[in-house]
Formats: structure tokens, C-alpha cells, sequence
């Protein structure tokens, strides 16, 4: 058995954190590690316990999901950061700051489930 995909969740919103956590735990070999209210407690948090994924909010206070993904990119280039986000338009944006793949909340769990297997396959 090959070891779980470790992911941490970065979201300002207590219910959208709980909501992904309950259902990334429907899938099997997907671990949640952690979970950060805004950007700059995600970066602490990769820093501490490097995941394989970073889940991450566009918007949220403090440092947003875009800035905290250009300094975990720029400090460790191999975690793979999957936007979750309701904003379409910062898909540019997202793509300029590092971002692996961009997916819209609410998004199908096979979508997700896709995003998350392949980001870690290809960090395998």
C-alpha cells in the first residue's frame, strides 16, 4: 500500500474547512494534515509539516491564497497547490503565482479527486 497523499486545507471560512475535510475523508489515501485560516498561517503550517498538497482559498485575510502560493512555490518548488476558488477570473492570476491546477468550489469530488491523485503522482 503506497503512502497517503498528505494535504493541508487553506481556508478563511470554519465551513468550508470542515466541508472539505469531511469529504477528502471519502477518499481513500488522502490524509488532511492541517488547516490554515489565512495564507500566512498556511505557509507556516507547509513549512512545518511540508504536505504533498496545499488546498488553497483565493481570497482570505491576513495574506491571500495567491501570495502565500507564490512564497510556498518559491521556498518549496515540489508541494503541489490546487486553487479551490468561487473567483473564475483570478485563473491567470493563479497560473502566474505557481498555482498546479484551478478548480471552482463546488466542483464535482471527481474532479478533485483527479487533481489530487495526479498532483502527487507527478511529485512522486
Amino acid at each position: 500500500m503506497s503512502n497517503p497523499i498528505r494535504v493541508l486545507i487553506a481556508d478563511d471560512h470554519p465551513r468550508s474547512r470542515r466541508g472539505l475535510r469531511a469529504l477528502l475523508a471519502t477518499l481513500p489515501t488522502i490524509k488532511v494534515i492541517g488547516e490554515a485560516a489565512d495564507g500566512q498561517e498556511a505557509v507556516k503550517l507547509v513549512e512545518t509539516y511540508q504536505p504533498d498538497v496545499v488546498l488553497m482559498d483565493a481570497q482570505m485575510p491576513v495574506m491571500d491564497g495567491l501570495a502565500a502560493s507564490r512564497c510556498i512555490k518559491r521556498q518549496w518548488p515540489q508541494i503541489k497547490i490546487i486553487m479551490l476558488t468561487v473567483y473564475n477570473a483570478r485563473r491567470s492570476e493563479a497560473s502566474a503565482a505557481g498555482i498546479d491546477v484551478f478548480l471552482a468550489k463546488g466542483c464535482p469530488i471527481e474532479m478533485l479527486w483527479s487533481a489530487l491523485t495526479s498532483a502527487e503522482a507527478s511529485s512522486s
